[in-house]
This record gives structure tokens, sequence and C-alpha cells, in this order.
């Protein structure tokens, strides 16, 4: 299969490295952690836990305590607002990248210095790359250190526009412009323009390309408009966009036009992705944890092409690469110990995929001492000021690369989701709450217009979640909504994660208006 041996060729130049990267765990951990301390044991943070300066592992793991963003957020917010930042770290802090936190709460401010710039954005040699990448606009704090997304930081580095860059279908300008619905639009008319050109499709998160097929639905006509004419729309008013469309969208395309229109007027769109870039070979993001919900729905639209998960990390740190990236569905990474310094807490997995529905059972153990089918919490270190740090991921070991583990980013089911509002009943009874809701949203294969739900079946499925569950069953297109409005809120497109809890009252209103059924489990109500 093309798209295997494509991918197979995008890996072979790091496994040499990885080779000896895996071969040398313990070796590779321990300098790690000697370099953190040697730099930054003298640190206002780090030397209180060292009262009599011997400054080794074991001293670090027996005093440092194992925090959250919250304990080393007013050191953060002291460096944010003009203090020096080796209350914190040795190193100069070049700016704060922005975590994507929660949907619901605020960006975290993680600190970045000239030494510790990595990506995990992977590129080819052949053919475009039609990546969905967005930004969000900087902010500056009040020490004058830029705070931004890490894909906005690194979409404006010499290293990106030298490299993958230069493999996107989509102009730089597009993907630079901090109008989401512009950017949108642009990079998908591009991606069409080139479509015989286009051998990949990706984007940082899974949740990013359903939500680019809904916008291509919403505009496909708008878009072929502006193919036939040879004109781009004039709502597009950003500048940058405006000179690089100028460059792409040169001439009238009508026969180009016509196949598009065909493609885009056929009433399923299964395999659309397929039809309209038919040189694809996989599709590459982020589709474990919370975004293994989308494979379905990528598997629908893409008709067969592969779906790819290329690496695990996050705004702090990155953690590993998959091996093995042509099963979606399961998915392992291959920890890198020259990142971090790593250690994992065993839990006892009792009710849920995340680390606070489940149960600490002992001490952390370092990277080398996990066990095969052990579930853990991941604690890290780092030079940039973040020691023992938690984020919260349950990790399951599966197995290993020479001295490595791989790792599955643990996924919230269907059973763990029972388990936990189980567990939540027993807390909500004694106060006499009887009513649990639950919003879903169906999507017919084919279409997006729901026929008449069945009550008996629909109450069906509130037993077998839970008794006492409400179901309330959203039109098509409501938990996009729910993404625009955390979006106006501060929340990235690029990055947004779906709330499994809602908080916001306005949230919560939004779902209830577009709901078309309320079902409950003894009874039905309209």
């Amino acid at each position: 299969m093309d798209g295997e041996t494509d991918i197979k060729e995008i890996y072979e130049n790091v496994m040499n490295i990885l080779e000896d990267l895996t071969s040398n765990t313990h070796k590779l951990q321990e300098q790690v952690m000697e370099e953190i301390l040697k730099s930054n044991a003298g640190t206002e943070y780090l030397s209180r836990f060292f009262p009599n300066g011997q400054a080794d592992k074991q001293s670090f793991k027996t005093n440092v305590p194992i925090i959250t963003y919250e304990d080393i957020k007013p050191y953060i917010d002291r460096i944010a607002n003009e203090e020096t930042p080796s209350i914190l770290l040795a190193y100069r802090i070049t700016q704060f990248i922005q975590s994507t936190g929660t949907s619901e709460g605020q960006p975290k401010l993680i600190p970045m210095t000239a030494e510790n710039p990595q990506s995990c954005f992977n590129g080819s040699d052949e053919g475009k790359s039609l990546y969905l990448y967005f930004i969000k606009p900087e902010m500056e704090t009040p020490s004058g250190l830029v705070a931004s997304l890490y894909t906005t930081f690194y979409f404006k580095t010499k290293s990106f526009k030298t490299g993958l860059a230069k493999f996107c279908a989509s102009p730089i300008e597009a993907i630079l412009c901090s109008d989401n619905e512009q950017s949108m639009f642009c990079q998908l008319l591009t991606g069409l323009l080139q479509r015989d050109e286009v051998v990949r499709m990706g984007s940082s998160f899974a949740s990013v390309l359903p939500r680019s097929i809904k916008f291509l639905d919403d505009y496909w006509k708008e878009l072929c408009s502006n193919i036939r004419t040879g004109y781009l729309s004039d709502w597009i008013t950003d500048a940058g966009c405006r000179n690089a469309m100028s460059l792409i969208l040169t001439r009238p395309n009508p026969e180009m036009t016509d196949l598009i229109q065909q493609i885009c007027e056929d009433k399923s769109w299964e395999g659309i992705i397929k039809k309209l870039w038919p040189k694809i070979k996989y599709i590459s993001s982020n589709c474990t944890g919370s975004m293994s919900q989308y494979i379905p729905l990528l598997e629908f639209y893409g008709g067969g092409i592969s779906l790819v998960s290329p690496n695990y990390s996050s705004s702090e740190a990155c953690f590993g690469i998959n091996l093995k990236p042509l099963s979606p569905f399961d998915v392992s990474y291959t920890f890198l110990p020259n990142t971090a310094y790593f250690e994992f807490l065993p839990v006892n997995k009792d009710g849920g995929g995340k680390a606070q529905e489940t149960r600490t059972i002992d001490k952390p153990v370092d990277l080398v001492n996990v066990k095969l089918d052990q579930y853990y919490e991941v604690v890290f270190t780092t030079l940039t000021g973040l020691y023992r740090y938690r984020i919260r991921d349950v990790l399951k070991v599966t197995g290993f690369y020479n001295k490595s583990p791989h790792i599955d980013l643990d996924k919230t089911t269907e059973e763990d989701l029972s388990k936990a509002i189980m567990k939540a009943k027993l807390v909500l009874e004694p106060l006499g709450i009887i009513r649990y809701v639950l919003f879903w949203e169906l999507k017919m294969k084919g279409r997006n217009d729901l026929p008449k739900l069945d009550a008996e079946l629909m109450e069906q499925c509130c037993c077998i979640v839970i008794s006492g569950l409400e179901l309330r069953v959203v039109k098509h297109g409501t938990f996009d909504q729910l993404m625009d409005f955390y979006v106006s809120k501060g929340a990235s497109i690029t990055q947004y994660k779906p709330p499994s809890c809602l908080k916001s009252k306005e949230a919560a209103k939004m779902l209830n208006s577009g709901m078309v059924g309320k079902f409950f489990s003894s009874k039905t109500m309209f």
C-alpha cells in the first residue's frame, strides 16, 4: 500500500537515533536529572528543598513534592510580572507557551528557553500536505515576554518556514491569519486547487478535521465559485491571505469546478476526503485519549485512508513517538528518555480514564522500572522549571522497545463513563439528587437530518448507561456551536478538546437550545 510505504520512509530516518536512545534509557535519564539539578538547584524554588546544599537525585525525589500547575503558578506569575526568571530556573526565558489547559479554564503559562524548543511535527520529501493549522493571537505579559500557543510560536519560526512549510499546500500567510474563518476558507481553497498534488492531510488534533469537513459542507458552493471565476471572495479581507491567494488563484478553472461540484453534490459524503484528494495516502492527527471519539467519523469521511497518530506531546514536554502509526485504535507511544526526567505514579484504574478518577497506590517509579499492563500517571521534570509536574494523564504500559516503554494514552470508554456516573451517584443520592443529564449528538450515515427517534429504543439506551439518567439528543452541528462558543472565549480551534463536564451556564444553555428529544430511563418527555 502506497500510504504504508510513504509512512515507513518518514520514520526510517529516526530509527537509528531511536535505537540508541532506547538502549540507553537509564543512562540518559540520569544525565537529564544531573543537568537539571546542576543548572537549577540554586533557584529560589528548588533550593528550599536542599537545606544542606546536597542536590542529588535521591534528595530530589525525597524532598521535592509532586505538584500541579496551581502549585507553580505563583512563581510563573511573578516572572510574568517582571521578576527575574532565576526564582524558578537558571536559563533566560524567551517567551511563555500557553497550554490548552481545559476548555473551561484559563490557559497555563509554560516557560520556554532558547535551549528547549523542540518540535514533534513531521515532514516528508514528496507531494503536498494539506495540514489544517491555525493560530491564536499572542499576548504580552507585564514583563514584556510574549505568551502564545506552541503552534503559533512554531509556525513563525525559521525552522517551520524553511522546513515543513515547503510541503504545505496552504500558504504561510493563510496559516498565520488570526481570523480562523478566513484562514480555513483559504486553506481549503488552496487544497482544492492543488487537489492532484496533495498526498497527506492532517491537523494537530483530530477534532479539527470533522470541523473542517463541516466548514467545507457549508462553503463548498462558494469555494467552487472562486475556482470557476478565478476570483477570491470579497469577505476575505486579510491582506496576507489576499496577497498569497493572488499567486495561487490565478485563472478560472471551470473543469476542476465541475468535478468538485459533482463530488460535493453527492447525497452521501462517505469517502469525501478520498474523492476530493484522490492521491492522499494517510491522515495525520492526534487520535488518542479524548480525540479517539473522532476516529469513526474520520474513517467515514476518509473512505479507507489510513489514520496516523504520530506523537504524544503537550505544551510542557514531548513524551514519545508512535512506531506503529497505521493502527489508530491500538496506538502506543515509545517514550523518549532524553526530553525530560520521567516518573510514574502507579494507579488503580477503577472508575474512569482521568487521574482524578483513579487512586494512587504506591510511590512513583522511574521510567526503566514500569511494569507491563500497569496503569500509571506520568510525572515529569524539565530544565524549564517544571519539577515533578503532573498533567493528570493516565497511561498503560503495553510493551517495551529496548529499555523504553510503549504506553497507551488511556481512553474514557462508555464503561468508564458508566462507572464514573455510578460513583457520583453514591455521593449525590444522600443529597436527594436523582437525575443525571447526558448530551448526545447523533449523526446518520450519509446525511445530517435525523429520523424520528424511537422512544422505547432511547429509553433502553438510558437504562444501559445508568438508571436515573436523562438523555438529551441534540441536532447535528450543536457540538460545533459549542466549539465556536469556547473559541470565542479564548480556546484554540487547533487544540480544542470537548469538555466532558459542563461548568458554564452559557454552554449548557447552548446545548439545550439544540435539543430535539429528551429521554429518561422510565419515561419519555418532549
